[in-house]
């Protein structure tokens, strides 16, 4: 802002006798230097105590701090007049401004010997001072050649009392910003100057580097706050998920009804004709829609008017049609301007605090039914599996936090005969930074006390590694233990594709190894959408479409000014749809299938579909209609359990196991 004003004062002003009398010792620099350079040599005294570091970093007074004003600084750094301390007594004639200006300079540089310039010269104050208030101080030049001291001279010559202050305020806001970048450890970074005296050698006295280290790690340690993902709290959150969750679908459930109450009422007032003009004023999924079509013919001016309107009628925190094109919008855009990479991988490198992660996390679940009877189905699974057997071995395909087992741990303490030896072999993508396995272990750990406060016998093995390089050998499988592999949701971010050609689909790599593990129960929960498209366009109708049903569903279960999930909708649902829209290639990491892709998928990589058990899949159907809202849908196909919401299915889940019928490759 003042460089601004400074510009515009500059060119209004061209001729102001202010700015002529400012730009006059500069002119007289150019003119007079080449002249006055020979006989105007200034020589420093070997016993200057001029010393530019001491300037920059020492205090200016025991009681000032660097905010004083240039009137303080020149009281403390007024000349002596007995000759005994120059510099730092205090002259018993106090000056004006311009008065206070001259002694800071001549106060701090005014020992030693040298050529002098006396000060009312050096200064040329013409105020209304009395005579006896301006002194004649001689001013010695620091040491350096003739064209310093005329470059001093001539450029402090002709400064009236208000550009002095001007000077000596610029100066002390030059020192203040100047401190900010000096070192904050000790007073041992700087030339020792006593030391030199002493030694006659003028050694600096260098800090020791272990000495630094060790600071440097204090003062870093006092920075870093400790670690979420180890504390009571968020191992209260995840062991006892469950009936937190149930307490959160009450908490909604009286939430949504007195919100139904109240938009009743208020829509008592309002004629219907005048609710359906609001409502249809703007259909957004067709602008999306549109907009999508204008980005793929890159008709980048037909896209930005479409952008224009989508960003003027939607909202991050309105309806669930709002939320969702300010979504998509952002996608979009992203894509438009060819970032959709960058944008993508800020987001995933985004971190949100463990506890809200997972406070968001139990209101998805609370709010959805599709997670928790995922969670559901397995367990029960997996419970009629082990009947009987002393050992089991669990490897879990995108463990994350261990939400599902602590529920399940619970019930094996509680079988007659004992719990059986527990074994879980968790696998997890790499986490960005210096630690791409602290999740997964702190995981381990966490279900590791979980087991021992239940007396469970219980082993946890983490593995951080893409999924499709993990092998059968990588699992210590024990042919005494029942081998459930189980997978919810994560197999549709796995490459649909090969690097080549003739290279099998990390998918097929995955169900292939799979296979050879010879597992008792593959327990397999997918997604049932086919956003994987290569053609944008049909990609991108194909995502708003699943999108759609999701944002309404949320919507219907949860209140809009619900921080919990508006997370969930910026955290998890934004991503994905960004990455769908704005990405491409090996970026596009978001690829599902419809469940029927992925049995024609099992089938080819020698798997063999086991039917749903009657018991389980009514379990699933009672919860659903007691716990959750009416229009959750739960139907059986093919031996697939189906979730959907009004009618549209968007989750699909079954059991597998290997088809002994097919040959090992």
């Amino acid at each position: 802002m003042e460089e601004d004003m400074d510009d515009n004062f500059l060119y209004q002003f061209p001729d102001h006798p202010a700015l002529l009398q400012a730009q006059e010792p500069y002119a007289r620099i150019l003119s007079d230097t080449n002249s006055t350079a020979s006989g105007s040599a200034a020589t420093l005294s070997p016993s200057s105590d001029y010393d530019p570091v001491q300037l920059l970093v020492s205090p200016l007074s025991p009681d000032m701090g660097l905010h004083d004003t240039g009137d303080d600084a020149g009281t403390f750094f007024l000349p002596a007049q007995d000759g005994v301390s120059p510099g730092l007594e205090q002259n018993p004639a106090k000056s004006g401004t311009a008065g206070d200006a001259d002694a800071f300079v001549a106060g701090r540089f005014g020992s030693g010997t040298g050529t002098g310039v006396q000060s009312s010269a050096f200064l040329d104050i013409a105020d209304e001072q009395s005579p006896a208030q301006l002194g004649t101080t001689t001013l010695p030049l620091p040491a350096g050649d003739g064209d310093h001291a005329v470059l001093a001279s001539a450029f402090f010559s002709g400064q009236n009392g208000e550009n002095m202050d001007m000077l000596s305020t610029a100066f002390l806001k030059g020192m203040e910003e100047a401190n900010k970048f000096l070192p904050t450890i000790n007073n041992s970074l700087l030339i020792d100057q006593e030391e030199g005296r002493v030694n006659g050698r003028g050694r600096k006295n260098r800090l020791n580097s272990d000495d630094l280290e060790a600071e440097t790690c204090r003062k870093s340690k006092l920075m870093v706050p400790e670690p979420e993902e180890t504390g009571d709290k968020v191992d209260e959150m995840i062991v006892n998920g469950r009936e937190m969750c149930l307490k959160e679908m009450e908490a909604l459930r009286i939430t949504m009804g007195s919100d139904a109450k109240n938009n009743s009422r208020k829509g008592k007032g309002r004629s219907a004709k005048g609710r359906r003009s609001a409502d249809e004023a703007v259909d957004l999924s067709t602008l999306l829609i549109h907009c999508a079509q204008a980005v793929a013919t890159d008709n980048r001016r037909s896209a930005t008017e479409l952008l224009r309107q989508i960003k003027q009628h939607s909202s991050p925190r309105g309806d669930a049609t709002q939320r969702l094109a300010n979504c998509f919008a952002e996608g979009l855009e992203a894509r438009l301007a060819g970032s959709g990479s960058q944008v993508y991988k800020s987001l995933m490198a985004e971190r949100i605090s463990v506890v809200e992660y997972l406070k968001a996390y139990q209101v998805y679940l609370a709010a959805s039914c599709f997670k928790m009877m995922a969670f559901k189905f397995s367990n029960m699974t997996i419970a009629k599996v082990i009947a009987g057997r002393k050992k089991v071995h669990i490897v879990d395909y995108g463990i994350q936090y261990g939400f599902q087992w602590p529920s399940l741990l619970g019930y094996m303490a509680t079988l007659k005969g004992g719990p059986p030896q527990v074994r879980i072999t968790g696998i997890d993508l790499p986490q960005p930074g210096f630690r791409p396995a602290s999740r997964i272990e702190e995981t381990g750990c966490r279900l590791s006390n979980c087991a021992s406060q239940l007396g469970v016998p219980f082993k946890f093995h983490s593995i951080t590694a893409r999924w499709e390089t993990i092998g059968v050998d990588d699992l210590n499988i024990d042919p005494d233990e029942v081998l459930i592999v189980n997978s919810i949701r994560n197999f549709g971010n796995l490459m649909d594709e090969g690097v080549d050609i003739d290279s099998p689909s990390p998918r097929d790599v995955v169900l292939g190894n799979i296979r050879k593990m010879k597992p008792d129960a593959f327990i397999l929960f997918v997604m049932n959408a086919s956003y994987s498209a290569p053609f944008f366009v049909t990609r991108f109708r194909e995502a708003l479409f699943f999108h759609s049903a999701i944002f309404d569903m949320l919507d219907a279960t949860a209140p809009r000014d619900n921080h919990q999930r508006f997370l969930v909708e910026r955290g998890l649902f934004r991503k994905c749809a960004l990455n769908v829209v704005a990405c491409e290639g090996l970026d596009r990491v978001e690829r599902p299938e419809t469940y029927k892709q992925w049995q024609v998928r099992n089938h080819r990589a020698g798997l063999r579909k086991l039917p749903l058990d009657p018991d389980v899949v009514k379990a699933v159907r009672e919860n659903v209609r007691n716990l959750y809202h009416k229009d959750f849908v739960i139907d059986v196909d093919h031996q697939w359990l189906l979730e959907g919401w009004k009618g549209r299915i968007l989750y699909a889940m079954s059991t597998w196991d290997a088809d002994d019928a097919v040959s090992e490759v």
